[in-house]
């Protein structure tokens, strides 16, 4: 038993060699409205998001791509030897993940003296890259 769980930790070590995160938390924006720049970029080659987020107009796209270059030099830094990796257009976005973070509430006069609730939210975005895998094509040359 003891062998197998020093063979995964292996695996997951190796795993997360390659692997690079990076965080976004409490960011002012709506979750939802983060959402829809985020799916524009999941699974897509690095360089290619950072342009779309370049030249989105959404607000939104402004924290992402800062978030996307923190996590490309976060890949750089765990894999100081594989820099041909990035030219080559081999890191992709593996997962974007956003969540909803705090909500702040306010008071907003309403009519008949009531009172109406306001919800500003914001949310945290998780970014990780990785790096494709080479075909069976590929290997065999």
């Amino acid at each position: 038993m003891g062998k197998r769980k020093k063979e995964m930790a292996e695996r997951l070590k190796v795993a997360k060699k390659v692997t690079a995160i990076a965080k976004l938390n409490n960011a002012p924006t709506s979750p939802r409205k983060m959402r829809l720049v985020a799916d524009t970029i999941r699974g897509v080659e690095v360089n290619h998001a950072l342009d779309l987020l370049h030249y989105s107009k959404k607000e939104a796209s402004i924290r992402l791509e800062t978030l996307l270059r923190s996590a490309i030099a976060n890949w750089e830094a765990k894999n100081p030897d594989d820099s041909k990796e990035l030219d080559n257009g081999n890191v992709y976005v593996k997962t974007i993940m956003v969540d909803g973070g705090r909500m702040l509430k306010r008071v907003r006069p309403m009519p008949q003296g009531r009172a109406g609730r306001i919800r500003k939210r914001s949310n945290h975005v998780t970014v990780i890259l990785d790096v494709k895998k080479p075909t069976t094509s590929e290997e065999a040359k």
